[in-house]
């Protein structure tokens, strides 16, 4: 039995296997299509949706771990596939070396959050997939591709987002910088002041980011910029109360209050608002992108054209106000900025990102039901990883260079060796 993070996935494959190369990988896939197997590549399960379920072949990423190469000259490292990006992170900090931008967990593997399209926040550099500069794959015969920019550049393209429908990672090659400093600015801010500022909060910040509270018209924002020091990291004691006690564990019993007694739901989201106080710190860049995140929760996530975001989100906001939902987890907002990967959820257009959580064990059906309905009237694109109820049709609208993505599969993967009910769905058969 395999489940995902949040426990909303299960898959009984037939068989698994933890391959320690490239060489051990390609056997794997060569002997499962032999045997009539698909074959899909698990991460640490941080997908909501069954993007990694198979009733086949599942290959394990515990062995395909570890920097391979770093490249100076070129600004760039070599990494296993299966390297969690926590590991990365502090590896390249002990080379003095740093990603440019990041999502706001570190938990899941390189291959499983470029794959889906893993985002943080900013203004000019993009998700994880847009900083790839190389990768290997292994396709469905078995055989290895070297893609680059310019080596098999139509892979490349295409594959720094596949979804595992391509083939299986097996390394990628990150472009890198010297490690910086950010400061990051957290402050509470009015939902009305906020929407009305987003547009000059997200052009005068490189990274910026908020969160709303529903049943409330408070957020906490947070504004990270580089910065040339020193270091003012935040200090020991006031870090764990923010971010494990008050963002963890008493996040954590409210919520399971909130689900015993929904009643209870909007009067702890106005204190929850209000505990969060306004601090400055500067450090590293992973310890300043990312934080801890403990409580399990399922989520849908958006992105929609930049332009759309404040709409969308008032429209979402009115929503919860009119309906008789309890929503006890805030409502996150980013950007980033356009890029030219076919299946980017940014790919052609500036975007701005929504995602709507709910605790773990709580119905969320009819809540993101509803909020898709807003989503998808502003043409939005759902998060590849989360959860959401597009079909192929809608995809094949919302995503110009999608008939040029299947056409690469079908080249690849004719027999469709790494297919599985969620790209039958998303990506038709």
């Amino acid at each position: 039995m395999w489940r995902n993070w949040a426990g909303n996935v299960e898959a009984r494959p037939v068989r698994s296997v933890a391959p320690a190369s490239t060489e051990e990988l390609a056997a794997a896939v060569r002997q499962a299509a032999t045997d009539g197997l698909t074959v899909k590549a698990a991460g640490t399960g941080h997908s909501f949706t069954p993007a990694a379920a198979t009733d086949g072949l599942l290959i394990r990423p515990e062995r395909l771990t570890g920097i391979r190469k770093v490249d100076r000259a070129a600004g760039t490292v070599t990494v296993a596939a299966g390297t969690p990006l926590k590991d990365l992170n502090a590896a390249l900090s002990g080379q003095g070396l740093s990603l440019a931008n990041m999502g706001d967990i570190m938990e899941q593997t390189v291959s499983g959050a470029t794959s889906t399209g893993t985002h943080g926040t900013g203004r000019d550099s993009a998700s994880l997939s847009a900083q790839l500069a190389g990768l290997e794959l292994v396709t469905a015969d078995g055989s290895v591709l070297r893609c680059s920019a310019q080596e098999n550049a139509d892979v490349f393209a295409a594959a720094r987002l596949g979804l595992g429908a391509l083939g299986v990672l097996t390394e990628l090659t990150f472009k890198v910088e010297p490690e910086f400093l950010l400061t990051a600015r957290e402050e509470p801010m009015s939902f009305d002041r906020v929407t009305e500022d987003f547009d000059a909060l997200v052009a005068e910040n490189e990274h910026f980011e908020f969160y709303w509270f529903p049943h409330t018209g408070n957020c906490n924002t947070k504004r990270n910029n580089r910065s040339q020091g020193p270091a003012a990291p935040n200090g020991t004691v006031s870090g764990w109360v923010d971010d494990e006690l008050l963002s963890n564990g008493v996040f954590q019993v409210a919520c399971a209050v909130g689900k015993a007694l929904p009643a209870t739901i909007p009067g702890i989201a106005k204190l929850s608002s209000r505990a969060l106080s306004a601090r400055t710190y500067t450090d590293i860049p992973y310890k300043v992108f990312t934080s801890p995140r403990r409580v399990r929760f399922v989520e849908m996530e958006y992105a929609v054209p930049r332009e759309a975001a404040v709409a969308a989100l008032q429209e979402l906001r009115a929503l919860v106000e009119r309906s008789g939902f309890r929503i006890s987890f805030p409502v996150e907002v980013r950007t980033a900025p356009a890029d030219d990967i076919p299946l980017s959820t940014a790919s052609g257009r500036d975007s701005a990102y929504i995602a709507m959580h709910m605790y773990r064990g709580t119905p969320h059906e009819a809540y993101f039901t509803a909020a898709e309905r807003i989503m998808t009237a502003h043409g939005g694109r759902p998060h590849w990883g989360k959860l959401h109820t597009r079909d192929a049709a809608y995809l094949e609208a919302a995503y110009p260079r999608f008939g040029e993505f299947t056409a690469l599969r079908d080249r690849l993967d004719p027999e469709r060796v790494f297919a599985n009910p969620y790209l039958r769905r998303v990506l038709g058969d």
